[in-house]
Order: C-alpha cells, then structure tokens, then sequence
C-alpha cells in the first residue's frame, strides 16, 4: 500500500512558478512510475507528466513541455513538479499518481494509487 500527498499548490500570478511536492509512504515507492494530473472545473481529468521509476524517462503534454518539470527523489520517496510560465489555464486541482509503468501512467491505465490534489490557480 502506498499513501501519495500532494503539497505546494497556491495563487500565483500568471508567469511565475510553482513546485508541487508529492510525498509517498511504503518502502516500495522506488518501483513505481509516477505521474502528475490535473483537473479543472467542468472537465476531464487530464494527463500532465510522467517519470520512470529511475528517473530515466519522462514525458510531458504538448501544453507543458519547456514549463513543466517532473523530477523524483527516491531516497526521499518524493515526486515533484516544477512549474514555471504558469498560465491561467493551468488553473486546476492537481494529483500525483503511481503506477506500474510509465507508458500506461501516461495513459491513466491502470493507476493503482491516487493523491487528495493540491489546488494551483493562476490569476491574469
């Protein structure tokens, strides 16, 4: 069992930054590929970034790339999210996931743990 919390989330002005933490309990988070969603009222849940278990590999929306940042620290069981040039449509409720590979936590299959989210609004 793994426990994922979100943490970092705020009011920020459009074109600045914010870093989102999500911490995971289980001595088992090392094995996990880890992703970042977000949500905004009204809408689907949508894939942000995602990371290998090594950190070796990532991918990113077309709406993120060059913005974003996903990074993990596996001795601190901890994901993170780096997000610079923010715009107001980045506005929304934002979950980490884990899962067993990247290529299918990219495409929200089979996620086996969600976080509670952290809300990010981004004012114009």
């Amino acid at each position: 069992q793994v426990q994922l919390v979100e943490s970092g989330g705020g009011l920020v002005q459009a074109g600045g930054s914010l870093r989102l933490s999500c911490a995971g309990s289980g001595r088992t988070f090392s094995g996990y590929a880890m992703g970042w969603f977000r949500q905004a009222p009204g809408k689907e849940r949508e894939f942000v970034a995602a990371i290998s278990w090594n950190g070796g590999s990532t991918y990113y929306t077309d709406s993120v790339k060059g913005r974003f940042t996903i990074s993990r620290d596996n001795a601190k069981n901890t994901v993170y999210l780096q997000m610079n040039i923010l715009k107001p449509e980045d506005t929304a409720v934002y979950y980490c996931a884990a899962g067993g590979r990247l290529e299918t936590v990219k495409q929200k299959i089979d996620i086996l743990y969600w976080g509670q989210g952290t809300q990010v609004t981004v004012s114009s």
